[in-house]
């Protein structure tokens, strides 16, 4: 008898600490780098006065935001883990010799 269910899971371990710090380094990387071209664009459209103050309101709480995210642990995931599960049922149901005492 075979069942297509997932195979048996034996732990439920998060990634690696080096995985996560890599991840996190590449989201800070990111949002930071997402901060010169606002800068650049404020210096561009420094004729508009509204439109580079837009810009640059962007781009001010970009590095607070990247440390926060970059600091943070990614939270655990709430994944189903298949575990070997057999109810009694199963067990019992299979016919059996029965041997009286008596």
């Amino acid at each position: 008898m075979t069942t297509n269910r997932a195979p048996v899971l034996i732990t439920g371990a998060a990634r690696s600490y080096d995985d996560q710090l890599a991840a996190r380094k590449r989201k800070y990387l990111l949002m930071m780098s997402c901060r010169i071209p606002c800068l650049v664009l404020a210096g561009i459209f420094h004729g508009t006065w509204w439109l580079a103050l837009a810009v640059l309101a962007v781009s001010v709480p970009l590095p607070w935001m990247a440390v926060l995210i970059a600091n943070d642990r990614p939270p655990r995931r709430t994944e189903e883990i298949s575990r070997l599960d057999r109810t009694p049922k199963e067990l019992e149901s299979r016919p059996h010799q029965v041997i009286d005492a008596e």
